[in-house]
């Protein structure tokens, strides 16, 4: 009897593979190129596919602590021309053919934000939407950050650098201004961070 609620991840799944063929560009652009690919069914279906070719992604979510003891994420501010609307964001970019996504994370807070930090915890990456695009997005916490410097942005990158409580973005993310997917797979990672370590979300007491 079939039980749609069963739970099995040692199943295998190799009868749902399909085998790749034939690839071919079909366009290139300046941020994702588009190709076609014949794939194969393990019972022998064939068609072929759209698969967008874009680079691996990066995002950083910069954490302190402010002066009265509260946990602080720093997020930016900015013009999304997919949307066409600002959004509310951690810092992130493309990570650069042959680049270490750390690395590339690293450089992208420094020059969205002039911050650097002294803690960095790799959180996980993941396939953003596995339909048809190909890439990985990745995800860092960097804690303890610090201005070293002032921004660096690329000629058409205008943005405004904020910080603003964790418990705040806890509570809006996926309303409102706090409107980017990206954003909401960083937070479940860094709440899956905090259940280890639960100091990232908890308001530290002055003591007397």
């Amino acid at each position: 009897m079939f039980d749609p609620f069963t739970h099995d991840e040692g199943k295998s799944n190799s009868h749902l593979l399909w085998k790749s063929g034939k690839r071919e560009q079909v366009f290139k652009g300046p941020i994702f190129d588009i190709c076609t690919v014949q794939r194969t069914s393990s019972d022998g279906r064939s068609s072929t596919f759209i698969e967008v070719d874009c680079p691996k992604w990066v995002t950083i979510i910069p954490w302190f602590r402010n002066d009265e003891g509260v946990p602080m994420f720093v997020m930016v501010d900015q013009f999304r021309h997919g949307s066409a609307t600002v959004t509310r964001e951690f810092p992130a970019g493309v990570v650069e053919k042959g680049e270490d996504p750390m690395d590339a994370g690293l450089r992208e807070l420094k020059e969205e934000t002039g911050l650097e930090g002294k803690r960095v915890t790799a959180l996980g990456n993941v396939s953003p939407n596995s339909a048809f695009m190909n890439n990985r997005s990745y995800f860092y916490l960097v804690e303890d950050v610090r201005h070293t410097s002032g921004q660096e942005l690329d000629p058409n990158e205008q943005l405004e650098v904020l910080s603003v409580p964790v418990q705040t973005v806890i509570d809006r993310m996926g309303t409102g201004i706090y409107d980017n997917g990206i954003m909401m797979i960083a937070l479940g990672y860094f709440l899956r961070e905090a259940k280890k370590r639960p100091e990232l979300v908890t308001i530290r007491e002055e003591r007397e």
